[in-house]
């Protein structure tokens, strides 16, 4: 018997439906699963600027957590190798990334981080942009030269509540500390004496001056204890907001991968990303080994990328450059972190590209 159009149309639907419904579950132990997918990066056009000549942080080493509702881990490693889209049950879910762990004080540590909480819904593709910024405080001390002098075996110490640091004289580094109260502490025969007692919150540099008074009396603005005032120097107080990383930096220093494929037309550029393939064509590309195209491969985001259009390809000029970085005779770079100097074009092999490379650094 032949169903009518209506009957036939009705039919279309429910498969259609169907097939969508199971596309965006799960079957686990005979269940649905609903399911989304959260793609995670960090935010573009952020740069770091510095003041102190702190090391930048390679945000590809960030340690990245995933966590559900229920504070099960879904990933905790490295941003630079998580996948590029992460399959997750519906539900709400908390995304931290630090630099690296800071347990205790520590001298020139600078800590930075994010933290989202994110929904996920069934069939939905959730981006989250992570915007990075110093998550920890830290304090310098300038001792005047009259204070060795006046207490030869007095020691000054920085402590809160997460632990202490022994604050030599000459000790020029800034000493960070989780936010908070931070003590300035004289160790001197024996005894201790807080001098001084501040509350820095994150993303805060501080700058004190420790000095042996010459009169012995107190100052506006100081604290005083047995001729030693320590004062705020204001004219080196920051805060480290302008400590900021992003995914990359702006024009005229080294883009990203996910930069770069919005800056067709720029000409002798620096960008940095991930070798995670080769052998293009206009519709596909390898991202596992063995390799036959020694003329081009695929640059990535990030190490564990396998997406083609998350890329950018890469045409590489015959010569040293191109013995050094073709996948045939080096199978082993695969994964490996490289910049290239060269003209970005809009397209090469169906995605955006670079071009004319003149330099290269393999990390």
């Amino acid at each position: 018997m032949k169903k009518s159009l209506s009957e036939r149309l009705h039919l279309a639907f429910s498969v259609l439906l169907l097939a969508a419904i199971f596309q965006s579950c799960n079957i686990i132990g005979g269940q649905l699963i609903p399911e989304g997918e959260l793609r995670i990066a960090f935010a573009r056009g952020q740069e770091l600027l510095t003041r102190s000549g702190l090391e930048i942080p390679d945000t590809s080493d960030f340690i990245l957590s995933v966590k559900d509702s229920k504070g099960n881990v879904v990933y905790d490693g490295p941003y630079g190798a998580s996948p590029e889209a992460l399959k997750l049950k519906a539900g709400s879910y908390t995304v931290r990334v630090i630099s690296e762990e800071f347990p205790k004080p520590a001298f020139s540590l600078p800590q930075f981080g994010d933290e989202q909480c994110v929904v996920v819904s069934a069939g939905d593709v959730v981006n989250i942009k992570l915007v990075c910024r110093q998550i920890n405080a830290g304090i310098r001390l300038k001792i005047d030269s009259d204070f060795l002098t006046k207490y030869p075996d007095g020691s000054l110490i920085l402590k809160s509540s997460f632990g202490r640091l022994l604050y030599g004289y000459a000790e020029k580094r800034i000493a960070y500390f989780q936010p908070g109260n931070i003590s300035l502490v004289l160790a001197n025969g024996g005894s201790d004496e807080v001098l001084l007692t501040k509350t820095l919150l994150a993303q805060e540099i501080l700058e004190l001056k420790v000095k042996v008074s010459s009169t012995g009396g107190s100052s506006t603005g100081s604290s005083q204890t047995d001729g030693i005032s320590v004062s705020v120097d204001t004219a080196r107080v920051w805060l480290s907001d302008e400590y900021v990383i992003g995914g990359g930096s702006s024009s005229g220093g080294i883009l990203s991968v996910a930069e770069a494929v919005d800056r067709a037309g720029d000409e002798d550029v620096w960008v940095c990303g991930y070798i995670v393939g080769g052998d293009l064509t206009s519709s596909s590309a390898s991202f596992s080994k063995p390799f036959s195209s020694r003329t081009n491969i695929l640059l990535g985001p990030r190490s564990s990328t396998n997406e083609k259009s998350s890329c950018l390809s890469v045409q590489l000029p015959s010569g040293e450059l191109r013995e050094a970085l073709n996948l045939v005779d080096n199978p082993e770079i695969l994964g490996r972190k490289v910049c290239l100097r060269g003209d970005i074009v809009e397209a090469y092999y169906g995605i955006p590209g670079i071009k004319n490379i003149s330099e290269y650094e393999l990390q």
